[in-house]
């Protein structure tokens, strides 16, 4: 499979037969390389209701026809607004064409403030997404703090490549990912969340070398960058 990141928490995973994205923050978002009109998916994964997760999740939707996986309250929000959505709780999981989606929890809010309009509407509990695709295992943690039950997610699933946030003030910084890090005991992990505003400006190259002091492999994927897994 290839897996594309796009900045901020937007991953594109290409396997064989079906496409995913997840939270497909592209128009507005100054570090994504393509448009949201240049994306085909079948599937749109959503880890909470906040503008630069959602994104563009619903304008890639109509135009592909695309299911929508999301926390249950997001889910049905999305789907008032037209979306084809398939509405998860944390701590479930289901088969779908393309494999198995899990909800895993996260430590963070969730609204979501539809645009030009002062609306913040509460869209559930925050999530991420453990994917088993295609014989491997994707975390992708969505914006959450440090908690202790990544060492669960880690224990219960051997997990090929993590993505995990790093730009502090909304989510955990570089020191709590290292140990999110060594809890969820990812073969890879990527850092993702950071940068794409001046409040959570880091250096990932720094994260990358305090997860090798500590026996971990990880990778900066830069926006556009491909890796194959």
């Amino acid at each position: 499979m290839n897996i594309i990141f796009h900045g901020q928490s937007c991953v594109e995973i290409q396997l064989k037969e079906h496409t995913l994205i997840i939270d497909p923050f592209l128009t507005g978002n100054p570090q994504a390389t393509v448009k949201a009109e240049d994306i085909k998916a079948d599937y749109i994964l959503v880890t909470h209701g906040h503008g630069d997760h959602v994104g563009d999740t619903l304008s890639i939707a109509e135009r592909n026809n695309a299911t929508v996986i999301a926390p249950n309250d997001l889910a049905r929000y999305l789907g008032f607004e037209g979306a084809k959505t398939h509405g998860m709780g944390i701590g479930g999981a289901f088969e779908f064409p393309f494999g198995k989606v899990k909800l895993t929890l996260a430590l963070h809010d969730s609204s979501y403030n539809p645009p030009g309009t002062k609306d913040n509407i509460y869209t559930g509990l925050a999530s991420g997404f453990l994917l088993m695709v295609e014989g491997k295992t994707i975390y992708h943690a969505g914006d959450t703090g440090l908690f202790k039950d990544m060492k669960l997610i880690g224990k219960m699933n051997e997990i090929d490549l993590a993505f995990l946030p790093i730009g502090d003030n909304y989510t955990m910084g570089p020191e709590d990912a290292v140990i999110a890090a060594k809890y969820v005991k990812a073969e890879t992990v990527v850092p993702m969340h950071y940068n794409t505003f001046p409040l959570i400006a880091q250096d990932p190259d720094a994260f990358v070398a305090s997860l090798e002091e500590e026996g971990i492999k990880g990778i900066v994927m830069t926006p556009g960058q491909q890796i194959t897994l």
